[in-house]
């Protein structure tokens, strides 16, 4: 059951099956919704006016990302995806265009026209852009449970700059 409190919290009271005499109260805050909300797929929409090809998110101070960005940028030999780094103006906007917080490096993010991926399935959406065999690996891989794959993907990303490092800038 909710009953609303005037401070702006909600009180949730569950009730336990019968065998039990305690009951347990949670609070939780609720957000007002905001009449000021950008709708940030109109808001970033310019980025595909003019070019379609599918943006590229990454981490521009990791060395991993950025080899990552180079080895792409030589198997893509028809420029099928542009590269922006997440810390820059453009990747902040399209973060949040793909409901992700604007300081959210933690994934490559592949942002289309009409959908983003993110970590694995990023992954595996770029592998579909680039030459063979590529195209081919990917539709293997996504037999591999999503869950797998993420696990897989956030135990490299948690590592990149320990075992990878990093740089002061943004090389691409």
């Amino acid at each position: 059951m909710a009953l609303p409190l005037s401070n702006g919290c909600t009180r949730l009271t569950l009730s336990p099956p019968a065998r039990f005499r305690h009951q347990s109260t949670i609070f939780a805050t609720l957000s007002p919704s905001r009449p000021d909300t950008v709708n940030w797929v109109e808001a970033t929409s310019s980025f595909f006016d003019q070019d379609t090809r599918p943006i590229m998110l990454f981490d521009g101070v990791c060395n991993l990302c950025n080899g990552g960005v180079r080895f792409v940028r030589n198997v893509d030999r028809n420029r099928r995806i542009r590269f922006e780094a997440l810390q820059s103006e453009s990747g902040k906007k399209l973060l949040r265009r793909s409901g992700r917080a604007p300081d959210d490096i933690s994934s490559v993010v592949l942002v289309e026209k009409d959908r983003s991926y993110i970590k694995s399935e990023a992954v595996l959406k770029i592998m579909e852009y680039l030459e063979l065999p590529f195209p081919q690996l990917a539709f293997f891989l996504q037999f591999v449970p999503l869950f797998v794959r993420d696990f897989m993907y956030d135990n490299v990303a948690s590592n990149r700059y320990a075992i990878f490092g990093y740089s002061d800038s943004c090389e691409i």
